[in-house]
């Protein structure tokens, strides 16, 4: 028997003129989500809002996004992640799932995730684009990138991983999640920009969150890419190193202060 009350989920996908795809992202969240909870989700069904973060798209986006039944926010403030930081505040599920509006990501793949995130249970689920990858979905410079700052993550951020399975992350980049909605009132995100997808997983990381990576299969992109590979790879290493010094100096600033009340004097 479903429940009395429907879970709530939310889907958010930032978009900048994506109306080559946008429609066929959407309608296919919804046929999936449908069908899940006809039967993956037929005991506990999911009632879900779809959500569209849209950069002042000039190309119909926002139009199309409507029709297929979302939310459009307009978000004229640029940046990848702004547009979530955006779409989060207007979000009401208790589960929120990410897309890209490009179809590079599965959405089909969004109910099983939700019901591992459901069943483990877990925190936090991220994607990993890189194990089944298609060739024509990254280019050659792009793959370089992700392989500079996945091997950064692992190396600068390994006694963060410890607990993580496999204690490694393999997609440091990658923007499709599914998490618990209590997980953004436990992580500090700062970041409009691209370095949003590292930040939010260091940070869930950092407060010891159960977190789970999860392979998936990456498809090219419907439309002309909007990524410059390497000034994007500069950004995203230049926070990666600014993160870890600060999250060092703050872990001093916490043994200091631990150290200085254990050397304080006992009351007589």
């Amino acid at each position: 028997m479903p429940s009395l009350t429907d879970m709530r989920g939310s889907l958010v996908v930032p978009t900048l003129n994506e109306a080559a795809s946008i429609g066929h992202v959407l309608d296919s969240f919804r046929a999936t989500t449908e069908e899940a909870n006809r039967t993956l989700f037929a005991r506990d069904p999911i009632d879900w809002e779809m959500i569209v973060v849209d950069g002042a798209s000039t190309d119909g986006t926002s139009e199309i996004a409507r029709k297929a039944g979302a939310r459009v926010v307009v978000e004229r403030r640029k940046g990848y992640g702004r547009a979530y930081l955006t779409g989060f505040g207007e979000a009401n599920g208790e589960v929120i799932a990410t897309l890209d509006g490009d179809a590079t990501y599965p959405v089909e793949d969004v109910p099983k995730l939700v019901r591992m995130l459901l069943d483990e249970p877990l925190d936090f689920i991220t994607c990993n684009r890189l194990a089944y990858l298609d060739r024509k979905a990254m280019t050659t410079e792009h793959r370089i990138g992700n392989w500079v700052l996945n091997r950064f993550v692992q190396i600068a951020y390994a006694s963060y991983l410890k607990d993580a399975p496999g204690r490694t992350i393999r997609d440091s980049q990658s923007g499709m999640w599914v998490f618990r909605r209590t997980v953004l009132d436990k992580v500090a995100l700062t970041q409009e920009g691209m370095p949003f997808s590292e930040e939010f997983k260091i940070e869930v990381l950092a407060h010891e969150l159960r977190m789970r990576e999860v392979p998936i299969r990456y498809a090219e992109r419907w439309g002309a890419p909007k990524l410059s590979s390497w000034r994007d790879g500069r950004r995203n290493l230049s926070f990666l190193v600014r993160k870890r010094l600060a999250m060092a100096r703050e872990k001093q600033v916490r043994h200091l202060v631990s150290l200085g009340r254990h050397s304080e004097p006992s009351p007589r």
